[in-house]
């Protein structure tokens, strides 16, 4: 049997090497880099994978050299995984027999098909097409699945969902899981199981709190007639299953005859009756003598852009305006700092939601308030579940706007 020493794994990154190769005829053994030298000699594992946290400490890079020099155990081969670094180091890591660095997060297909052609022996991968998105807007995880079911995505889903809860130290995490795109039969059954069994996280989440959004009668006869998916909810209506999540939970402070797009749509609240300044006081908790908070305008027109100016600039904000995507990305790619962005959707020279899906992809951390005449539940969810934090339809008072403003940088604190 093969077997193959992994050092200083995260718990996900066990278990889900152990969940992959346990069909595979391969023995995994999991340390850290303190015994990982003791266990190396005595196991002589077929190859070795390390994960790297932050950076090569210097614990990790003793035990490279005491492994470079040792002659059981120089020729075998390691594959490494961690942060973006510099090629030059990577390039140094080769004489310590590492094969292969990936930059996390990690294209596992390639990841396995490393690990095969090491092994000799290649690791089944289902090559099914499949878009597997993940995307977290407050406590609810948006998961779309499209175009089918691929088996090593859905195994990797469970450990993903767990990592953002833990990142984000979620304590009632509720799911929408989005299979709008998929029509399946039976003989998509077993996948869909599997699919089902990962999207709790382990039974992290609640059947009660994963709701699925799908057009297709078999998902619902499946989840209907299985007991294990008791509690589960499928139907059509995106409005429906948001505002059931909202209300299945009693902590959260909504009305429960309301859904979220009314939350969303319909504030009327100006910006003075919030009691906050856009003074920020997170060092001296003294809104008078705090920094100005920078907020990003991107609209292309003029008036809305003056109007929001004035309303910010009265609240004691600082606004950088934008009249088109393309000025806004530039800024975002020179590292200007905002504090929250206000943006359209339709821009005269790009899409809204390009714009949301390019920050999502670069993990755009300011907080992002749409404020467009696009009202379509389609597009609004669309909106949120790229990393949206608020939704307002146009027209709006100016003071709407700067009070949702206010209220998504507070949360943040």
């Amino acid at each position: 049997m093969k077997s193959v020493l992994l050092i200083d794994g995260s718990k996900l990154f066990q278990d889900f090497l152990r969940d992959k190769v346990a069909t595979e005829q391969v023995d995994l053994e999991c340390v850290n880099s303190r015994e990982a030298y003791s266990k190396m000699l005595s196991l002589l594992p077929d190859l070795i994978i390390i994960e790297v946290e932050d950076e090569i400490k210097e614990e990790l890079t003793n035990l490279l050299n005491k492994k470079h020099v040792d002659p059981n155990a120089k020729k075998i081969p390691i594959i490494m995984t961690g942060p973006v670094i510099d090629r030059s180091k990577i390039a140094n890591l080769v004489e310590f027999g590492v094969v292969k660095y990936f930059t996390k997060p990690i294209k596992f297909d390639v990841f396995f098909e490393s690990m095969g052609r090491i092994l000799k022996m290649p690791l089944s991968m289902d090559t099914t097409p499949c878009i597997l998105d993940i995307h977290l807007n407050g406590s609810i995880i948006f998961v779309e699945v499209a175009q089918g079911l691929n088996r090593e995505k859905l195994l990797l889903l469970k450990y993903k969902l767990s990592e953002i809860i833990d990142k984000y130290k979620i304590n009632i995490p509720k799911v929408i899981l989005m299979l709008t795109n998929l029509q399946l039969t039976f003989v998509d059954g077993a996948n869909l199981e599997l699919l089902l069994n990962n999207v709790s996280a382990g039974g992290r989440i609640p059947n009660k709190y994963i709701k699925v959004l799908s057009l297709d009668k078999f998902v619902t006869e499946l989840i209907g007639g299985h007991p294990e998916y008791s509690g589960m909810v499928v139907s059509q209506n995106l409005q429906y299953v948001i505002s059931s999540l909202m209300n299945d939970d009693s902590s959260l402070n909504y009305d429960s005859k309301e859904f979220i797009y009314d939350k969303i749509l319909n504030s009327d609240r100006p910006a003075e009756e919030a009691g906050l300044g856009f003074m920020d006081d997170r060092s001296t908790g003294d809104k008078n003598t705090g920094t100005m908070i920078k907020v990003a305008l991107v609209d292309d027109d003029v008036v809305v852009r003056k109007l929001l100016e004035n309303a910010f600039t009265s609240a004691s904000g600082e606004a950088t305006l934008f009249e088109n995507g393309t000025s806004f990305m530039k800024a975002v790619s020179e590292e200007a700092d905002f504090d929250v962005l206000v943006l359209d959707l339709y821009l005269p020279d790009m899409d809204g939601i390009s714009i949301l899906k390019t920050l999502m992809q670069r993990n755009y951390q300011t907080p992002i308030l749409i404020y467009s005449k696009a009202s379509s539940k389609d597009v609004v969810v669309n909106a949120l579940s790229l990393g949206a934090k608020c939704y307002l339809v146009k027209p709006q008072k100016p003071g709407t706007i700067v009070n949702k403003a206010l209220e998504i940088i507070h949360s943040r604190r």
